[in-house]
């Protein structure tokens, strides 16, 4: 199984503008023979918590919102499936989501981050309750969003249910996100068995200038696959999954 990771420069709150753009990313996967694509973290919207509240209900997200469709569509379209980060919407109030659609451009899961960071809290964000776990040509995938891969329980669970792949939708910056993410993912991959996917913005996004590097991990830990840190880039990985 081909598995890729997509980094790009999100336009801020621009949904119109990153959904074509991941569009395009999905479509370029299946030609390269990706069976899956994973996008950033907020890659919808770009990491801006702040502005996200402030629009109010005006850039959150369902997953069957109609500014979703050109995903969905390109899903459909090249047989890919793709895991999209966006604000989501929820009783509790806005949560930073990871949609997760089929090769059929349907909802395979919704993932909600788990572990909110201090920002994303004052901000108003709330925290989600449930596992990142979906199948896809009977592989079993968790997610997590960023922080939730700093606590690495979430990826002990996955390998406990059977997961073989992790994946992380996330923004890590230059400098020290740079360094945690060296130390963080390969430690993830060896300690549980695991391959694991990061996906990462590259540019500004909100607050930060982000680091890409966006990689795959076998589970020796060792790198499969690495992006640039100022391009964008479509990563691509073979996983040994026998």
């Amino acid at each position: 199984m081909i598995i890729a990771a997509a980094q790009f420069t999100a336009r801020p709150c621009d949904i119109a503008a990153n959904t074509a753009r991941m569009a395009a990313f999905v479509t370029e996967a299946g030609e390269r023979g990706a069976a899956l694509v994973v996008f950033p973290e907020l890659a919808a919207t770009g990491y801006e918590p702040d502005a996200i509240v402030a629009g109010g209900d005006r850039l959150l997200l369902d997953a069957g919102d109609p500014r979703l469709a050109p995903v969905r569509d390109a899903c459909r379209a090249a047989g890919v499936a793709a895991v999209v980060g966006g604000p989501g919407r929820a009783a509790g109030g806005p949560t930073v989501s990871s949609f997760v659609y089929g090769p059929d451009g349907a909802l395979l899961t919704r993932y909600d981050k788990v572990h909110v960071t201090d920002t994303e809290r004052a901000a108003g964000f709330a925290a989600g309750t449930a596992e990142g776990r979906f199948t896809l040509d009977g592989v079993g995938f968790g997610h997590v969003i960023c922080y939730d891969a700093h606590f690495p329980e979430h990826a002990a669970r996955a390998a406990a249910d059977g997961c073989r792949v992790l994946l992380a939708s996330s923004l890590y910056g230059r400098g020290g996100g740079a360094q945690e993410r060296m130390q963080i993912f390969p430690a993830l991959a060896k300690d549980n068995g695991l391959h694991v996917l990061l996906a990462n913005h590259t540019g500004p996004s909100g607050p930060y200038d982000a680091c890409g590097l966006s990689a795959v991990w076998a589970p020796d830990g060792s790198v499969l696959a690495e992006g640039p840190d100022a391009e964008e880039a479509l990563v691509t990985a073979g996983l040994s999954l026998g």
